[in-house]
C-alpha cells in the first residue's frame, strides 16, 4: 500500500528536492528519469580560450604551478585582459585539467601490521610547546619509538639528534617494554644511515646497537617522510595531547627537568593504556632482551693540552690542570661527559650542546691564574670566570678603581670562591655591591666570610638528667635489667 502525504511540501522535503521542482514535474505529469537532458553548452564565452594552449603548456612543463600564479603571470603579460574576479575561473579549469589530462599522482599503499615486527622512531622538535624551567626556555627534543601494531609509544627527553640520545632512547624502550621487535625503521639520521658515498648501509655504531639486540634496520627513502608515517602522525597525537595536559596543569613551567620528564611518563602511561590487548600480542612474539644495557656512550682518547683544555666531539672542556699533558679517556653520554685516567673517573660535567662551543670550570685553572693574573685580561674564555653576574659587576668595578691590577685582586676573590664557597662569597659581594662603590675587595669579602663562620657557632648548654624518672617510669621503682 503507498502512503500519500497531505501535501506537496512534505512530499517534496522526503524525497529530497525543493517544491518549486516538485510542482515543475507534477505540471509535467512525467517523471524526471522520463526527461530530456538539458543543454550542456556554455552559456558564457570561455575567457581564457586563448591563452588556455599557454597555460596547458605550462602545467605541463612544470607540474607544481598553482592557478593563482599562473593568473598573475597571465595579467602581467596580457594587460587589462584578465580582471580578478576571474581568478576562481582558472583555479577550476585547472583542477579539471589535472584530474583529467594531468600527471598520474603519487599512490599511498595502506599497509598490513603484523605484531612483534615493526617499531619505528624519530626525534622530534618540542620547541612550539613552550615549556621553560624555572622561568628560563628549555629548548629540547623528544625521541620517539612506536609499535606499528599496537601504537604503544615511548619518549625521551634529549637535546640533540646525535647518536648517544638515539641509542638511550632506544634502549629506553625496549626496556620499559621487556622484549625487542624483529625490525626498526628510521628516518635518514646522520647517526644512523650513511651517505651514498659509503657502501654500508647503516653507520657502524648504529649497526652494533642493531646486532646487540638482534633487530634487523630499516631506513626511509630520501625525501620520502611519509613512508615512516606511524611515528610521524604520532609525533602530532603526542604533542597535542601533551598540549592538553599542560592546559589543565595550569603551567608549562616545572621547577627540575626531572619533574617535566616525569610529567611526560605519566602522560605516556595513559596513552597506552588502552593499547594493552594489542601491546599483549606483540610481546607474545617479541624476542628476548640481552642479559643487560648497552653501554650508550661515544668514547675519544684525547690529549689535555696546556691551557688544561681538551677537544672533545668538536667542542671545548677543561679539566684539572694536574692532567695537563695526560691522554684522557672521554666518555660522552647524551646528557653528560666523563673524564676517564687510569681506570678512574676524575672529573664529570654537563655534555654541551651543539658544535664549537666550550665550558671552562674556573675551579680547575684558579690555581694557576692568582699566579699570572695578567693572562686574565686577554684570555679567550674570560667570560667563564664569571660564576654569577654579581662575580661580573664586582670585576668592573675593581677594573675602574684600580685599573689593571684589578685583575689580581678580583682573581682572590674567585679563589676564595673555588675554595671557600661559590654561594657565600655571591652573597658577600652582594652585600658590599648594595653599602655602594669602592668597598669591594678580596680582604672585605675574607671578613664578610669570617664574620658569618663567628656568628654561626652557638654554644649549647644541656642540663643534668635526674635519674630517679627512669624509676618512676617503671612503675614499682626496680631498676630494669
Amino acid at each position: 500500500m503507498v502512503k500519500v502525504e497531505g501535501s506537496l511540501e512534505t512530499a517534496a522535503a522526503k524525497a529530497g528536492m525543493d517544491g518549486k521542482t516538485a510542482r515543475k514535474y507534477r505540471r509535467l505529469g512525467r517523471l524526471p528519469s522520463e526527461l530530456a537532458p538539458g543543454p550542456r553548452w556554455r552559456t558564457r564565452e570561455d575567457v581564457f580560450q586563448g591563452v588556455w594552449e599557454e597555460v596547458q603548456s605550462l602545467l605541463e612543463v612544470n607540474q607544481g604551478l598553482e592557478g593563482k600564479t599562473i593568473f598573475e603571470y597571465l595579467q602581467r603579460r596580457y594587460p587589462g585582459r584578465f580582471a580578478d574576479g576571474q581568478l576562481r575561473t582558472l583555479q577550476r579549469r585547472v583542477k579539471v585539467w589535472r584530474a583529467t589530462e594531468g600527471p598520474a599522482k603519487e599512490v599511498f599503499f595502506a599497509q598490513r601490521h603484523h605484531p612483534g615486527r615493526l617499531s619505528a622512531s624519530d626525534f622530534t622538535h618540542m620547541s612550539e610547546l613552550g615549556i621553560t624551567i624555572q622561568g628560563q626556555s628549555f629548548p629540547h627534543l623528544i625521541y620517539h619509538l612506536v609499535l606499528t601494531y599496537s601504537n604503544w609509544e615511548s619518549a625521551t627527553v634529549c637535546y640533540s639528534e646525535s647518536f648517544e640520545s638515539l641509542c638511550e632512547g632506544f634502549q629506553n624502550a625496549v626496556w620499559e617494554l621487556g622484549k625487542v621487535p624483529q625490525r626498526h625503521r628510521t628516518d635518514r639520521l646522520s647517526t644512523a644511515v650513511n651517505n651514498m658515498s659509503t657502501p654500508a648501509e647503516f653507520s657502524e655504531r648504529y649497526a652494533a646497537l642493531l646486532r646487540y639486540y638482534g633487530v634487523k634496520g630499516e631506513k626511509i627513502q630520501a625525501g620520502q617522510g611519509h613512508e615512516n608515517g606511524d611515528v610521524e602522525q604520532r609525533h602530532h597525537r603526542f604533542k597535542r595531547a601533551l598540549g592538553q595536559e599542560l592546559m589543565l596543569r595550569g603551567s608549562k613551567d616545572f621547577g627540575r627537568v626531572e619533574d617535566y620528564e616525569e610529567f611526560v611518563k605519566g602522560l605516556l602511561v595513559r596513552l597506552n593504556a588502552g593499547r594493552k590487548t594489542r601491546l599483549a600480542e606483540e610481546i607474545a612474539v617479541m624476542k628476548e632482551l640481552p642479559e643487560r644495557r648497552l653501554e650508550s656512550c661515544k668514547r675519544e682518547r684525547v690529549k689535555v693540552d696546556s691551557g688544561s683544555l681538551i677537544y672533545a666531539d668538536r667542542n671545548v672542556y677543561s679539566v684539572p690542570s694536574r692532567l695537563i699533558g695526560e691522554q684522557v679517556e672521554a666518555r660522552l653520554y647524551m646528557e653528560r661527559v666523563e673524564i676517564w685516567y687510569g681506570q678512574k673517573k676524575v672529573e664529570e660535567m654537563p655534555r654541551l650542546r651543539g658544535r664549537s662551543r666550550h665550558r671552562v670550570d674556573y675551579h680547575h685553572i684558579i690555581d694557576w691564574l692568582v699566579r699570572k693574573p695578567g693572562a686574565m685580561e686577554n684570555y679567550r674564555y674570560r667570560d667563564e670566570l664569571f660564576p654569577t653576574s654579581r662575580f661580573r659587576m664586582a670585576f668592573d668595578e675593581l677594573q675602574e678603581k684600580l685599573g689593571p691590577r684589578g685583575h689580581k685582586e678580583y682573581l682572590a676573590i674567585l679563589e676564595l670562591a673555588a675554595k671557600e664557597s661559590e654561594v657565600k662569597v655571591d652573597e658577600a659581594l652582594r652585600g658590599l655591591l648594595e653599602k655602594g662603590e669602592g668597598r669591594v675587595s678580596a680582604e672585605a669579602v675574607r671578613q664578610v666570610l669570617r664574620k658569618e663562620e663567628t656568628g654561626s657557632i652557638r654554644e649549647v648548654e644541656v642540663g643534668s638528667v635526674d635519674l630517679r624518672m627512669f624509676d618512676e617510669l617503671c612503675g614499682s621503682g626496680e631498676v630494669l635489667q
